[in-house]
């Protein structure tokens, strides 16, 4: 089902003649009265009528529409005919539809007679056996849907890696070709003693056990597999990375709790546990990675999956947290396994009638335009994207667009976008990691900056508007330093502009030497 199908059933319902569809304007239909109405609230931008074109056009009529800009043919949907006729005027897309009614596929087709059983004639003479009546034919087995995770078998050697793993508290576990198998401990990288180099035929023997069939001949052709591994002796999961390099195979393992994260353990402010409550808008969460990024997000769902009774949606590469059902039902679709790609999820997710959606990462120019659709059309949308801050998130959305198309994203991201979520993760001080968070919520205010293209004069709206919720990432590193959280240099090293971060530490009163790294205090 196509995305504009959603439209076309509006015709269909409304008993319309003709729909119009055009770049920056709102979808408009002609009722057979002449009257005509919009079925949309806000305006369409150039690039979503061009999915909504494309998701329509026959495939022997894509390469004329690309080339010529015209496209025309017949589209039938729910039993109904429409003449569909895409153009092109001064390179900005159009699509109309006129209504034709009922397609000839849904006539009433003429029953045909039953075909005749054919029986075996009875047999003569007495003493004869009588004929086996017709057997009906086995009726065919319905199809198994593949789990989303699923342990093909152990191996001795992954048994005692990953015990090893999860008695250090490590994070993540690396084997590598011809080295010693490592664990990333608090952020730093430390060999496993007790284990020897691994050799090319250890770790593919290892490799083959732990992956099912499918994700092993995915390997096989592209030398990189994702997927996750239940291991129910260490009661978490783990999201697996196959992966060749110069030297021969590898894998990399990260440890994902079977317990989803606590909202006081994280430290989230009550404006971002809020954000579990909106009702719709885009809501970004951005770091490097590595940095927590899942891990917020799933409190943030969990606590929605609390306190609403809704649909959420989440779509991911792997499946990461489990979200049991509490107040809201929730489905989990795993990129690979149960679609082809995010923004071929997505797409179909606007026909599984959900009213949250977690993306699990926004890497592309489509994943990001639909997101902002699906945000724009009354949904609640929680993304990712790998950037270092909340102002250059909202740099690398309008810069994913060609330069006659970012104003109109600037104006749509404006409208959509309610929060940016920007953190990095830093050591602790006596062990252990703590997160920075960075919170940029959209007031008025700052949408009208970002329709004006002034985000550089956002730090300034953030930094006189705390009673929102706003934090700038220097304030919160400055926080983390003087609770005794983290060091100065650790905050330093980790902070996205140093600059402006020294001169927040000096206003704080917390000097500290570059030179030698350490504090002078």
């Amino acid at each position: 089902m196509a995305q504009l199908d959603r439209l076309l059933t509006q015709v269909i319902t409304k008993a319309g003649s003709r729909l119009e569809v055009k770049a920056d304007k709102k979808p408009r239909l002609e009722m057979k009265s002449g009257e005509a109405i919009d079925l949309l609230p806000n305006p369409l931008p150039t690039v979503m009528v061009d999915v909504l074109a494309g998701d329509v056009v026959p495939p022997e009529l894509k390469a004329t529409w690309q080339k010529d800009g015209q496209a025309e043919f017949d589209y039938d949907l729910a039993g109904q005919s429409f003449r569909i006729r895409l153009s092109r005027y001064m390179d900005l897309p159009q699509i109309q539809a006129e209504h034709q009614g009922p397609s000839r596929a849904s006539a009433v087709p003429t029953p045909k007679p039953a075909a005749a059983v054919e029986v075996a004639p009875a047999p003569k003479g007495p003493g004869a056996a009588a004929a086996p009546a017709p057997s009906t034919p086995p009726r065919p087995e319905t199809p198994r849907t593949v789990p989303m995770t699923r342990k093909a078998q152990t191996h001795p050697l992954a048994e005692r890696l990953f015990a090893a793993l999860v008695e250090r508290q490590g994070s993540d576990l690396h084997c590598t070709t011809h080295e010693p198998p490592l664990v990333r401990i608090h952020g730093d990288m430390k060999e496993l003693e007790g284990f020897d180099s691994l050799d090319p035929a250890t770790l593919l023997e290892m490799m083959e056990a732990l992956a099912t069939p499918a994700i092993w001949q995915r390997f096989e052709e592209h030398h990189d597999a994702d997927f996750a591994y239940s291991y129910e002796a260490g009661g978490c999961r783990l999201r697996v990375n196959y992966f060749h390099d110069r030297v021969g195979p590898g894998l990399v393992c990260r440890v994902i709790p079977n317990q989803l994260p606590d909202p006081d353990r994280l430290g989230l402010s009550d404006p971002v546990r809020r954000l579990a409550t909106l009702s719709k808008g885009l809501v970004l969460v951005t770091g490097p990675t590595g940095s927590g990024k899942s891990t917020t997000l799933a409190a943030i769902v969990d606590l929605a999956n609390q306190k609403r009774r809704d649909h959420i949606l989440t779509i991911e590469d792997p499946i990461e947290f489990v979200h049991p059902r509490k107040g809201c039902l929730v489905n989990q679709r795993e990129v690979g396994t149960h679609t082809d790609s995010f923004k071929s999820g997505l797409r179909a997710a606007l026909r599984e009638d959900p009213d949250v959606v977690l993306v699990g990462e926004m890497r592309d120019l489509e994943t990001i335009a639909i997101a902002l659709e699906t945000a724009a059309t009354g949904h609640l949308v929680f993304g990712t994207l790998h950037t270092s801050s909340a102002i250059g998130t909202i740099d690398r959305i309008v810069d994913q667009f060609p330069s006659d198309r970012q104003q109109q994203i600037r104006v749509m991201l404006a409208d959509a976008l309610k929060c940016v979520v920007s953190q990095v993760l830093l050591k602790r001080i006596g062990g252990g990691r703590v997160a920075a968070l960075e919170t940029l919520f959209v007031t008025p205010a700052i949408a009208n900056l970002m329709r004006e293209g002034k985000n550089f004069q956002i730090p300034s709206a953030m930094q006189t508007g705390r009673s929102y919720g706003q934090r700038l990432m220097n304030d919160a590193l400055v926080e983390l330093i003087q609770g005794r959280k983290v060091e100065p240099m650790e905050a330093y090293l980790k902070c996205p502009d140093k600059e402006s971060f020294i001169a927040s530490c000096k206003r704080a009163g917390i000097p500290f030497d570059l030179r030698l790294g350490e504090a002078d205090a």
